[in-house]
């Protein structure tokens, strides 16, 4: 009766304020803080931390005020950040199975609906990892038929780098083709030419969407997917280019099921295709066209990206350092001369030119937060509970610079992966794949094409900057962090 009296005598402006209230308390149940759920800043009604950067710079100011095991709110979803080499080994390798599935990521899930590999979990992950693992391992052979893949488009690289004669030329698209005509091998059975016009779009298309992707604002919409969806926004031109993508893989795995002859397999897409026959008592295995596309793209962006950035930023350090670049010519020199290509077998007597290349790797930082994770159960860490379900964030930047694993941790220090005697030294801080059972899956195959590359280009030029114009070491921050776009020169040696 008293209610009824109350809610009587409200006008419009008391009820838009019980309606506030009302909307506030629920919100406060729904985002209870856990018990002993890791700290974070101070959340916002609503919002949560939406205004708080999610870039590894801001992840490691709030690592130092919170600690290495902190959290964050967006909307409604808790995200748990984890930092430094000692929390990062724990959280992924000492406890293996507790942080190794996908939480559903809005931003992409609406192009990979939870299949494929990156982005899949549970059975279906697992098969479609093992199938695509076991593929890389044999295709055409195995190690020597990726290596002979490798060593022929170098010499594609190379040629192209010369037609430049000297000139200034920005080399992002030619090494991130060179890159992508590798694991476009493995998947399509073929190359594409550097002046294909379909092959460019692709490249293009993709890299477009990895820089914004990295954004604040398309990284809103993970936060607010069903109210974004209808305003325009980065997070639309990610989907549309994604969506051209997809077509474009279509396209190539229906010129091979037109083709197929499945006593001949060539390819990746060929196996597969034989795969879907074998599998088809098994639907939870996932092994249908629709999931071969999703698996096409990962591939071909994680078997493209990583590593092309890698070889950009190679070549800004070596712009950077070039008394570093110099020692890496004379072993080079000494080691094979100009008689021949460098191979894999090379990499064991070039001890400074690999210790360069993991420099770079780590300096380059090329993936700092790696790719979210989320928790397959209720697991502790760092003294702190957290639920099953919990995204998580691995920040792979703080392990490559972490102060207490690296001696000069903030400069560009090839003696890192060097011993007293010159010889190369692998090092448990270095991440750059990540690490568990999330590994890179494709880590083997960038390790050869990084070495093959990079040597080749040294063993044949000298890298200068544009007068006036030195790279900058200052990287751009998308979902990858590369390089600012800059010409450079060339020189044959």
């Amino acid at each position: 009766m008293i209610l009824q009296t109350i809610f009587g005598c409200m006008d419009l402006t008391g009820w838009l304020v019980f309606s506030f209230v009302l909307l506030l308390v629920a919100d406060v149940i729904r985002n209870w803080t856990p018990t002993n759920f890791p700290p974070g800043p101070r959340a916002l009604p609503f919002l949560g931390n939406v205004f708080t950067g999610v870039d590894f710079k801001t992840i490691d100011k709030l690592a130092e005020e919170f600690g290495p095991v902190f959290s964050l709110r967006r909307g409604s979803e808790r995200m748990v950040f984890i930092s430094g080499f000692k929390m990062v080994k724990e959280a992924l390798v000492n406890q293996l199975d507790s942080f190794a599935d996908r939480p559903v990521v809005p931003l992409f899930h609406v192009v990979f609906k939870g299949l494929g590999i990156a982005l899949s979990n549970g059975y279906l992950w697992r098969m479609q990892r093992k199938f695509a693992n076991t593929h890389l391992h044999s295709f055409g052979g195995g190690k020597k038929s990726l290596e002979k893949h490798i060593e022929l488009e170098s010499t594609f690289l190379c040629e192209a780098f010369k037609d430049e004669q000297g000139r200034p030329f920005n080399p992002h698209y030619i090494l991130k083709s060179a890159v992508g005509n590798v694991i476009s091998a493995v998947v399509f059975g073929h190359r594409f030419e550097y002046s294909d016009e379909g092959f460019q779009n692709l490249l293009r298309l993709d890299n477009e969407a990895v820089l914004l992707a990295g954004t604040a604002r398309a990284q809103l919409y993970d936060a607010f997917p069903g109210l974004l969806n209808y305003l325009p926004g980065p997070h639309q031109t990610i989907h549309s280019n994604y969506r051209k993508i997809v077509a474009f893989l279509q396209m190539e795995i229906q010129k091979h099921q037109e083709e197929w002859n499945p006593e001949e397999p060539r390819d990746y897409i060929d196996t597969y295709l034989a795969e879907i026959e074998k599998r088809k008592g098994d639907p939870h295995a996932g092994f249908n066209t629709e999931t071969l596309t999703i698996c096409t793209l990962d591939l071909i962006e994680a078997g493209t990206e990583s590593a092309a950035t890698t070889l950009r930023w190679a070549l800004v350090f070596m712009m950077n350092y070039p008394e570093i670049q110099e020692k890496v010519q004379a072993e080079i020199d000494r080691v094979i001369g100009q008689s021949r290509q460098p191979t894999i077998a090379d990499r064991p007597n070039l001890p400074y030119t690999d210790a360069v290349i993991h420099e770079t790797q780590r300096m380059g930082n090329i993936v700092p937060l790696g790719f979210p994770k989320m928790a397959g159960k209720d697991a502790k860490l760092g003294g702190y509970f957290i639920p099953k379900g919990t995204a998580i964030t691995v920040n792979l930047s703080s392990v490559l610079f972490d102060k207490n694993e690296w001696e000069t941790p903030d400069t560009f220090n090839p003696e890192h992966f060097l011993d007293s005697e010159g010889q190369f030294r692998r090092r448990e801080a270095f991440l750059p794949f990540s690490a568990g059972k999330r590994v890179c899956l494709g880590e083997h195959l960038a390790r050869m094409e990084l070495f093959v590359f990079f040597a080749s280009l040294l063993q044949l030029f000298t890298f200068t900057p544009v007068p006036g114009e030195m790279p900058s070491l200052e990287g751009v921050l998308g979902f990858t962090y590369s390089p600012e776009e800059c010409k450079i020169l060339a020189l044959p040696r």
